[in-house]
């Protein structure tokens, strides 16, 4: 079989949450466009991943999340058929409501978080889909009070919940692939142990980003070594450095990323390194080439695509 069919380009619609790109100044004026032409929106999304010359499109948070395409579209099924017409499959979901959801011991948070994702499961399974791309709770800032420990007792209350939540996606013909998002307790390469130690392989899955391992400070080729067998979806990214340690995990965190994320090829991810290690473990899937809130995303797209076939799908091969 041909590399390129082994390996299926994507791209997460964040690629597109950049106010130049749809000629406004903020991103809060990107939600009010989407909320006021929803159609013209998502028509404009979609026609570019398609220009872009990937196959495969993540949905995300709102206003690209599968309530806000199904709302645009009418229903789930003229959503799939928007897609199919251009040629594009829906690869993945990301559920992003495990960052915001607070006490992760409590008995009624964990029902209504298993409640959406079964629901945005089902969805998933609609449109052809069977992965869902999930984010880790976000750590503490370092040294804020009252201190909170990412310790043993802590990461098993979050890994039984993932366990449940993965048995529960199975049911519904879904995998659950756990994202590396920095500054979460799934990005930094202990924590990653830590978690994939604690969950049962056969129900939560993992989702490397590996821009994001490298804002954490680890290595994306050596972490992904140690659990090839977990991945079944990957984000390919570049960075250009670990973050400070003492950078201020709130609500502006994914904004403080930014900086950080680079263009493919211009950062620290060994990209020849990477590609021989998916063709050693024999890793066949999805490869979703995301950039964070691009300014030019059909180019920029484009372009890492290029990169991809030219100089890293011979080693692949």
């Amino acid at each position: 079989m041909m590399a390129g069919n082994r390996l299926r380009f994507g791209v997460d619609l964040v690629t597109f949450f950049h106010p130049g790109f749809w000629g406004v100044g903020s991103h809060d004026a990107i939600v009010d466009h989407a909320r006021a032409q929803p159609r013209v929106f998502w028509d404009k999304i979609l026609d570019s991943v398609q220009a872009s010359g990937v196959t495969g499109v993540e949905l995300t948070f709102s206003p690209f999340n599968w309530q806000d395409a199904i709302k645009t579209y009418g229903s789930i099924d003229a959503f799939a058929g928007e897609l199919a017409r251009r040629g594009l499959t829906l690869c993945s979901g990301f559920f992003a409501e495990l960052e915001a959801a607070g006490d992760f011991a409590d008995p009624e948070a964990q029902r209504a978080l298993i409640d959406k994702a079964e629901r945005y499961a089902d969805f998933l399974k609609s449109c052809g889909s069977d992965i869902m791309v999930i984010g880790a709770p976000l750590r503490q800032t370092l040294g804020a009070q009252p201190v909170q420990f990412h310790d043993f007792d802590r990461a098993k209350t979050i890994a039984d919940f993932l366990n449940r939540l993965g048995g529960t996606l199975y049911a519904k013909g879904v995998r659950l692939a756990l994202h590396t998002e920095a500054h979460s307790m799934f990005a930094a390469a202990r924590d990653v142990d830590l978690l994939m130690l604690l969950t049962d392989p056969a129900y939560v899955h993992m989702c490397p980003d590996t821009a994001h391992i490298i804002v954490a400070g680890s290595d994306p080729v050596q972490l992904v070594d140690r659990h090839h067998e977990r991945m079944i979806i990957a984000h390919w990214k570049d960075a250009v450095g670990p973050m400070p340690a003492d950078t201020p995990i709130d609500k502006h965190i994914h904004e403080r990323h930014q900086p950080y994320f680079c263009g493919f090829g211009l950062g620290r991810v060994d990209w020849p390194a990477w590609i021989r290690l998916l063709r050693d473990r024999a890793y066949e899937g999805w490869a979703i080439l995301e950039l964070d809130a691009a300014p030019d995303p059909v180019r920029d797209i484009a372009n890492g695509l290029t990169l991809v076939r030219q100089a890293l799908l011979p080693i692949y091969r």
